[in-house]
Formats: structure tokens, C-alpha cells, sequence
């Protein structure tokens, strides 16, 4: 099974020496998720669910290990977790569900830490 605190901990990395590249499009991107993420109508812990749908269903390994974590971190319970697990699942069909079965080894993971 995959690690995602391994996999969150190399897209840190990655992103680090990305930034190192290119720091104008990081800088942008990172203000656009910031602005995207601030609180609103909807707050951090929907925002990141909705992200971890999206991530789901996009395959997007990466997306899964960062939204799980900070879904989490904003309060997000297991059960709720796996309810965006199902959504993604119905909107995405099979390759959903491969990637939703992982999101919930990712959310045990960062659980247990």
C-alpha cells in the first residue's frame, strides 16, 4: 500500500525545488489557493472535502494525500471523509472507487498520527 505521509512529504520536497524554478507561477498558484480556501460562504473543512472529491476523481494521488491531511486538520471526522468518498465514487464510476479505497487508507494513515 501506498505511504501518503511519504507521498505528502515528496510533494513538499518536489514543491520546494519547484519553487526554486519557477517561484512567480508557485507564488501564483499558491495565492490561488489561498484565496480559494479562505473561509467564505463555505468554510475550510468543506472546501477540503470538496478538494478530496475532486482528487478522487481527477487520480490524483497527491491531491488525496494533501486534502485527507488538511481535512483532517479542519476538523473533518473519518465518517465524513468517506461520505466524499462515495460522492466522488458515484460521479466517477470505477476508477473512483479504486482511488476512493486508497483516499480511506490515506484518511487511517493520517489518523492514526
Amino acid at each position: 500500500m501506498k505511504s501518503y505521509s511519504e507521498l505528502l512529504k515528496d510533494q513538499n520536497t518536489l514543491g520546494k525545488a519547484y519553487k526554486q524554478q519557477s517561484p512567480d507561477t508557485l507564488a501564483a498558484f499558491m495565492q490561488l489557493h489561498k484565496a480559494a480556501m479562505a473561509p467564505g460562504e463555505l468554510d475550510l473543512k468543506t472546501k477540503e472535502m470538496i478538494a478530496l472529491g475532486i482528487g478522487i476523481a481527477a487520480r490524483c494521488d497527491g491531491c488525496i494525500a494533501a486534502h485527507v491531511f488538511a481535512a483532517l486538520k479542519a476538523g473533518a471526522t473519518k465518517a465524513e471523509l468517506v461520505e466524499v468518498i462515495n460522492v466522488a465514487v458515484l460521479m466517477g464510476g470505477g476508477p473512483s472507487f479504486t482511488y476512493g479505497t486508497q483516499a480511506l487508507g490515506a484518511i487511517e494513515e493520517f489518523e492514526d498520527k
